[in-house]
């Protein structure tokens, strides 16, 4: 298989790899907290020794996270939450600590509060929020700080990660951040509301519509080389 096949193909599989994100960011338009992904092409070269050209062919595996705000949309709900500025709530999984914009919360039957996954809803210090039944009214207010009936029972964390560019998506609307977290210092909690997808449909229609064509010319291309392949070898065995 020659050079030019190789290219073509490392093409097209970054392509359905592509189309494959914007299908799942068109899937998620309306999911709560969700961030939009795109696909960044970068090169690969190998050398091939001192008698040889270096080989390079593109390569799309690295997945790009969307910063953009959502849209805020008013549920006046006592536990939904979310953030204007950069940052993220903080919850425990399974799997550890653990990034998100989701803030649709509730308090359980032990009265942590956790998420709609039933995961806990954790401090900057990395505690589980606890809210106490029947003590009045609960407050959130802009720096997370959580009241009842008038006293503070704790506080919502707000983080952002170091390396914004190292997050790693987990399920939907999770984040595992390797490189660490620290307090967001500019993040501001909004209570009664809740954040919506950063997806564009109209953008993300036209990408994939975009990225069809694309596939469908590198389709063509290997048809075509394969075709040329063909009459060269039966030539050649005339």
């Amino acid at each position: 298989m020659d050079n030019a096949t190789y290219t073509a193909l490392t093409r097209q599989s970054g392509l359905a790899n592509e189309m494959r994100v914007v299908a799942n960011n068109i899937a998620n338009a309306s999911t709560t907290g969700f961030r939009a992904e795109g696909v960044i092409f970068s090169e690969y070269v190998n050398a091939l020794g001192n008698d040889h050209d270096s080989l390079s062919m593109a390569t799309a595996r690295v997945r790009d996270t969307m910063e953009a705000q959502g849209a805020l949309k008013q549920t006046n709900a006592t536990f939904d939450l979310a953030i204007e500025g950069d940052g993220f709530f903080l919850i425990q999984t399974p799997n550890g600590e653990r990034l998100t914009r989701a803030g649709h919360f509730t308090p359980n039957q032990n009265g942590d509060l956790v998420t709609a996954d039933g995961f806990p809803v954790l401090d900057a210090g990395g505690a589980p929020v606890f809210v106490p039944t029947g003590a009045g009214p609960v407050v959130i207010g802009a720096d997370g700080v959580v009241s009842a009936g008038g006293q503070l029972v704790g506080q919502v964390g707000l983080v952002v990660p170091n390396n914004p560019q190292g997050l790693t998506r987990e399920g939907g609307t999770r984040f595992v951040a390797p490189d660490g977290f620290d307090v967001a210092p500019d993040a501001r909690v909004v209570q009664g509301f809740l954040e919506g997808s950063n997806v564009n449909p109209t953008l993300e229609i036209a990408r994939m519509i975009e990225v069809q064509r694309a596939y469908e010319l590198g389709q063509s291309f290997l048809d075509k080389e394969d075709e040329r392949i063909r009459a060269v070898m039966q030539a050649m065995g005339r």
